[in-house]
């Protein structure tokens, strides 16, 4: 595949290999050579709404204070695409992950997002507030880059316009605010054998409210283990009873990206 010159003096020798698993605009491919470590690569076309920039920026910010994550090993852009390139964390994601039976899946998610959720806000310069994310989900929607066909069941047949009227008369509350990841679901977070080894695919990280993550990882859990290990999920989190309210507003939000 044709690649930018700036990246061949990383890659040169490698075998690629397109990685299927993910919903991400990007294009992902896992790069191997013999007695090297794996690398991952991922491009996305250039436009006005890519997070290859964002996510390399998180990456290195999220690298600083001492959560496992991949490091960045070049990012860099050509006249049609974005490039980021990546170590490989050791291990599986937690949906696929073979070791750890899913209860265990569970509870390591729960104590990744623990670890995340405590970091110190003011030291983390992406505003991801509900105001500043609902203004992003309405470019995105005028954009025509919101996917109605791909809503979750319970909205399926509804517009775009519609979600978003309903988004924008819910009442917002004061922010119990975070760093979240984003994008908070099993696949995200790699565990190597019994020991969490970081959290993927960061590039809509920000400090926002926290149900911004506990009603993703919840609606996750749901879809790859059913509804019996939310309970274990929020015990291990530290929640004693779920805002229903607040599940139900980031869970439609999700939509929107």
């Amino acid at each position: 595949m044709a690649h930018p010159v700036a990246l061949d003096s990383f890659i040169t020798g490698y075998s690629w290999g397109r990685d299927p698993v993910g919903r991400s605009p990007s294009e992902v491919f896992r790069l191997e050579r013999a007695g090297t470590p794996a690398l991952y690569l991922k491009r996305e076309a250039r436009s006005g709404y890519g997070e290859l920039a964002d996510e390399a920026a998180r990456l290195r910010w999220l690298s600083g204070q001492g959560m496992p994550c991949p490091d960045i090993i070049a990012f860099t852009a050509d006249d049609d695409y974005d490039w980021l390139l990546m170590s490989a964390l050791p291990g599986r994601d937690l949906a696929s992950d073979l070791v750890l039976d899913a209860e265990a899946r569970v509870v390591m998610l729960a104590s990744a997002l623990r670890a995340l959720h405590s970091l110190d806000i003011a030291s983390c310069p992406f505003d991801h507030r509900w105001s500043k994310r609902l203004a992003v989900a309405e470019r995105r929607m005028r954009a025509g880059l919101v996917d109605e066909g791909d809503f979750d069941e319970a909205r399926l047949g509804r517009s775009a316009a519609d979600l978003y009227s309903e988004l924008c008369r819910m009442q917002v509350d004061v922010e119990d605010l975070v760093v979240t990841h984003g994008d908070a679901c099993l696949p995200n977070f790699v565990a190597s054998g019994d020991a969490f080894a970081g959290c993927i695919d960061c590039g809509r990280l920000g400090v926002a409210d926290r149900y911004q993550d506990i009603a993703l990882a919840c609606r996750s859990i749901v879809a790859n283990f059913g509804e019996t290990l939310v309970e274990p999920f929020c015990w291990h989190y530290g929640i004693v009873s779920l805002d229903a309210g607040k599940m139900l507003r980031y869970q439609m939000f999700d939509e929107f990206f």
